[in-house]
């Protein structure tokens, strides 16, 4: 079990984390990094979710634009076309399912959180549409507040720290200041593993984890299928299922609330076992 339980406001549902919880991935996208998160068929991602609440998903996360390294950007009218129609076909088959929209847009943000997302996750942190902060004070939903640098065409160009943990630590810090002077309480924190960062200093920041939890909010991970499994054991993302098992055990002792994984029974399952030894 985690130390600390929390409580989030998601856009009218009570949302609360007294043990780690898992966040689904579903891209309307046919470029992000792994095959079996993305598909723009409705038939298919409505089974892709429906799959993923029985499997025990409390959170859905759904992402029109990659943001895997030197993805292609698309503007927000474009991500608006893609998305909506996948949100509004969800929320209804769905309704009672807390649905969260990956993107860093402003436009977006308000758009699906006025068509039911309860959730928005930015990976830029408000640096890439000076709108989005703003938007979500206006909004009153949770923030997934996650560091990064430049955007998915720069940030491995942008991996020059002194002290990786240190900064991303600092980073995190300045900006949850600003979110509570825009009266944004409820935030989630995501050290950005992948994003401008090596996969040295990835291994470094996972080591040190447990840092991140002074700032007494939920501790989110995304480490699923990423390139540093697929790197340090040279196989593909299709392969990287174990590897991604382990570093979420890892995070999980470290004392993470959230896995953001592709692969929902497999990640609950190592909850529920965490949860086991931790009990025991």
């Amino acid at each position: 079990m985690t130390e600390n339980t929390f409580t989030l406001n998601c856009n009218g549902k009570l949302l609360l984390i007294e043990k780690p919880i898992v966040m689904g991935i579903i891209n309307i996208t046919n470029d992000s990094f792994y095959e079996g998160s993305r598909t723009s068929d409705e038939k298919k991602y409505l089974l892709l979710a429906e799959q993923q609440l029985k499997d025990g998903a409390t959170i859905i996360d759904i992402g029109a634009q990659s943001t895997r390294p030197n993805a292609e950007l698309i503007d927000e009218e474009t991500e608006l076309k893609r998305v909506m129609p996948a949100i509004r076909n969800l929320v209804d088959r769905f309704p009672e399912a807390i649905f969260s929209i990956d993107t860093f847009y402003a436009k977006v943000a308000h758009e699906t959180v006025q068509s039911g997302v309860s959730i928005i996750n930015d990976i830029s942190a408000g640096q890439i549409d000076k709108n989005m902060l703003p938007m979500v004070s206006r909004l009153k939903v949770p923030y997934i507040l996650m560091h990064s640098r430049g955007t998915p065409q720069t940030m491995q160009h942008q991996t020059d720290y002194s002290d990786v943990t240190q900064e991303v630590f600092h980073f995190l810090a300045q900006q949850l200041n600003r979110l509570q002077q825009l009266n944004i309480h409820d935030v989630i924190i995501d050290v950005g593993f992948g994003f401008a960062k090596t996969i040295e200093q990835n291994f470094e920041l996972l080591k040190k984890l447990d840092q991140f939890k002074l700032f007494e909010k939920p501790l989110m991970v995304g480490l699923s299928r990423k390139s540093m499994i697929q790197k340090k054991l040279q196989i593909t993302a299709e392969n990287a299922l174990n590897g991604t098992t382990v570093l979420n055990t890892i995070a999980l002792q470290k004392g993470v609330n959230i896995l953001r994984v592709h692969d929902v029974k497999e990640a609950m399952q190592t909850i529920e076992l965490n949860c086991a030894l931790n009990d025991a």
